[in-house]
C-alpha cells in the first residue's frame, strides 16, 4: 500500500498521501498524476471527502463534497486537494515554496440524515449542513473550539449567510478522518 511520512515524520494515510501528491504535482507544473490501478477496496468506491490543508497549525484551505461527484473516491479526494490548494476563495493559491509547510487531513463523510431535533446533534461526533431555500452550510465535526451546538449551528448558518432566525433544515453526518 502507498504511504509516505507526513512533515513532522508520522506515517500519512494513503488518504493524505493522494491529497498531497496531486496538489504537490499540479503546483509544480507536473501533471502526470495519476490514480494507482490497485487501490484498496475502500477507495474504488464513490465517496464524499473534505480535504483541509493547514500551514503551522493555521487553516490555508479547505474544500470539499457532500455527495461523491467522481467515479472513485481517490478521485474525489486529488480533485478536492486542487480545490482546497489552488481554488479556496478565502486563500491565494497555493505556492511552491510553501508545499513544505502544509500537513494534509482528510475527512471521509457518511450519506446525510436530516434532523428533527437539535438534542440529535453533538458537535464532537456530528457534523451538520443547514439549508434554507438555495443556500447551505456545512461545517465539519471535532473542530478546535467548536464545543456546543448553539455555536456549531451559528457558524454553520454564518458560513451559508443564513440569518439566526430564518428557518433552516438540519443535516448531521460521520467523518473517519485521516491525516
Amino acid at each position: 500500500m502507498l504511504t509516505e511520512k507526513n512533515r513532522k515524520g508520522e506515517k500519512s494515510s494513503l488518504h493524505t498521501y493522494i491529497a498531497r501528491l496531486a496538489l504537490e504535482n499540479k503546483v509544480k507544473g507536473d501533471n502526470s498524476f495519476q490514480i494507482p490501478p490497485d487501490l484498496p477496496r475502500e477507495f474504488q468506491e464513490p465517496g464524499a471527502a473534505f480535504v483541509s490543508l493547514k500551514k503551522r497549525g493555521a487553516l490555508r484551505g479547505c474544500i470539499g463534497t457532500i455527495y461523491p461527484t467522481k467515479k472513485n473516491l481517490l478521485e474525489e479526494i486529488a480533485a478536492n486537494a486542487l480545490s482546497a490548494g489552488l481554488r479556496d476563495p478565502r486563500f491565494p493559491p497555493v505556492s511552491a515554496a510553501e508545499l513544505n509547510d502544509l500537513d494534509y487531513s482528510v475527512d471521509v463523510l457518511t450519506e446525510p440524515e436530516k434532523v428533527e431535533d437539535i438534542a440529535e446533534l453533538d458537535p464532537q461526533i456530528y457534523g451538520v449542513i443547514v439549508r434554507s431555500g438555495s443556500r447551505s452550510g456545512l461545517l465539519l465535526p471535532a473542530l478546535e473550539g467548536v464545543d456546543t451546538v448553539d455555536l456549531q449551528l451559528s457558524i454553520t448558518r454564518q458560513k451559508a449567510g443564513i440569518a439566526p432566525d430564518e428557518p433552516v433544515e438540519i443535516f448531521r453526518f460521520r467523518v473517519k478522518r485521516y491525516y
